[in-house]
């Protein structure tokens, strides 16, 4: 009867075990799906890991690549500006260095940066400046190159820069042409002691070398009075008056239409016929200019190499070139002859042109503002 009691109690408690084992079995295979989730969760881990452990080295180096395209780049750059500033720099400098008629400045500052101190010429100066300044209306200046041809420079600047057209005696004559009827209509065999004021140049030559000079005057002045264009008649003024050897010819051309008109003066005072300008008369007064020929060999020779234009051929050129030249001179200032005209007759058509003047030597260009 236990056996039996034992059996039944065994049988009551072998229902349980199934379940148990049942629910062992469950938990053990939910317990492997947990393990293999993990698993392809810590692969999946691991994989985008490695691949982004590549992506990673792959951005790095990229980014270094373009962190040292960049710095190239950048390094280039400033290489380049700075050569292109060092160029820019070498071609303004040497445009200065060769233009001679500089850009405008300031007038009361350059009165200030040239006349410093307390004396009593430079306190003149100055007074002299501020004159110009407050009761002319200049207010700036463009300073001329210092040398023998500074006069010459000064006024032919002006002409082209304003578009002044040739002067009425020279539309009726070919100027081209002076040369030729100085030298064989009119007998002057001396033109071949012409010299080219710092050239020093006289010989056969002369000739040949005269009429250059000539056709460059008359092309540059005919092409540029042509400009109706401020701007781009001031550029050409530039560009001209940046070549030395070009500006050279302009003024000797001047100096050969002085003597040109000196040696016809000279005849129609000798031959007594029509009457002549009296600045001609003035001019052949001189002991160093009684003829032509010692018009030529003791002035105008020199003129450009160790002289300029003194006050009487001053009168000359504005009477030739048919422009009123009003002349600012500020060593003579509180005086009569601060102001002067030359010529002091001229005629009411004529254009104007101004210079200033510290020594009745060297000239600059004053600039007018309202």
């Amino acid at each position: 009867m236990q056996r039996r009691h034992d059996r039944k109690a065994s049988k009551n408690r072998d229902p349980f075990t199934e379940q148990e084992k049942r629910s062992r079995m469950n938990h053990s295979k939910r317990s492997v799906g947990r393990h293999e989730v993990r698993s392809w969760t810590t692969a999946t881990k691991q994989s985008l890991c490695l691949m982004w452990q590549k992506v990673k080295v792959q951005l790095m180096l990229s980014m270094s690549f373009l962190v040292a395209v960049f710095w190239y780049c950048r390094r280039l750059y400033s290489f380049l500006a700075q050569l292109l500033k060092r160029w820019s720099n070498y071609l303004q400098r040497k445009l200065i260095r060769n233009l001679s008629v500089l850009t405008e400045v300031d007038l009361l500052g350059y009165s200030a940066r040239e006349w410093k101190g307390e004396t009593k010429h430079a306190k003149h100066m100055r007074e002299a400046y501020e004159e110009l300044f407050w009761s002319c209306h200049i207010k700036y200046l463009r300073q001329v190159r210092r040398d023998n041809y500074c006069v010459l420079r000064a006024v032919l600047f002006q002409i082209f820069s304003q578009g002044i057209p040739f002067p009425s005696w020279m539309k009726e004559r070919d100027i081209l042409k002076l040369p030729e009827k100085l030298l064989y209509s009119q007998g002057c065999n001396w033109i071949q002691q012409y010299s080219f004021g710092p050239e020093r140049y006289t010989g056969p030559n002369a000739f040949g070398k005269l009429r250059k000079c000539m056709e460059t005057l008359k092309t540059n002045w005919t092409e540029i009075s042509a400009t109706k264009d401020h701007e781009e008649r001031g550029n050409m003024c530039n560009t001209l008056f940046s070549d030395e050897s070009k500006e050279h010819k302009l003024y000797e051309a001047i100096k050969f239409i002085m003597l040109y008109e000196v040696v016809e003066a000279y005849e129609q005072i000798k031959n007594r016929e029509e009457a002549t300008h009296n600045l001609f008369s003035l001019l052949l007064a001189r002991d160093s200019s009684s003829d032509p020929l010692s018009f030529m060999m003791n002035r105008l020779n020199s003129i450009g190499d160790s002289i300029c234009l003194d006050q009487v051929e001053l009168f000359l050129l504005g009477y030739l070139l048919e422009v009123k030249i009003r002349v600012y001179r500020l060593h003579r200032f509180n005086t009569e002859e601060f102001q002067v005209n030359y010529p002091e007759e001229y005629r009411r058509e004529w254009n104007e042109i101004s210079l200033l003047t510290e020594d009745d030597r060297y000239y600059h260009i004053p600039l007018f503002r309202t």
